[in-house]
């Protein structure tokens, strides 16, 4: 016979919901002045060239923000969608793929965001 508590014991919602929650909060704060520089730099760039652009994102501060913003809105969006799988997701083999594919394309997406700021930082 198990107690409720043993059932939960090594679980997420046991283990991790706290440090999930507060990753979620702090990602959003942190997505808020990121995105409001992310906008009103779009806004600035409208009708200019490429080579303009280019020489906008090779500032270092640009990059870095840039890169900063990519990061944290695919974190957080990884987050975000992790919590809708574990929570609507009641077939026990759906919810595990999805939360892998979850995993894997928002590092692949992330990652591949971050290496194209690089690139056109440093130049090709």
């Amino acid at each position: 016979m198990q107690t409720p508590m043993k059932r939960v014991r090594g679980l997420g919602s046991a283990k991790s919901g706290t440090e999930h929650f507060w990753m979620q909060r702090l990602t959003a704060l942190a997505l808020i002045p990121l995105g409001l520089w992310f906008v009103y730099s779009i806004v600035t760039l409208a009708g200019a060239d490429h080579d303009s652009v280019v020489a906008w994102m090779r500032h270092p501060v640009r990059a870095t923000l840039l890169a900063l913003f990519a990061a944290t809105a695919f974190y957080h969006s990884k987050l975000g969608l992790q919590v809708v799988f574990e929570d609507y997701v009641h077939t026990g083999w759906l919810k595990f793929t999805a939360l892998i594919l979850n995993n894997f394309i928002h590092v692949l997406l992330g990652a591949a965001a971050v290496i194209s700021v690089l690139r056109v930082a440093f130049g090709d």
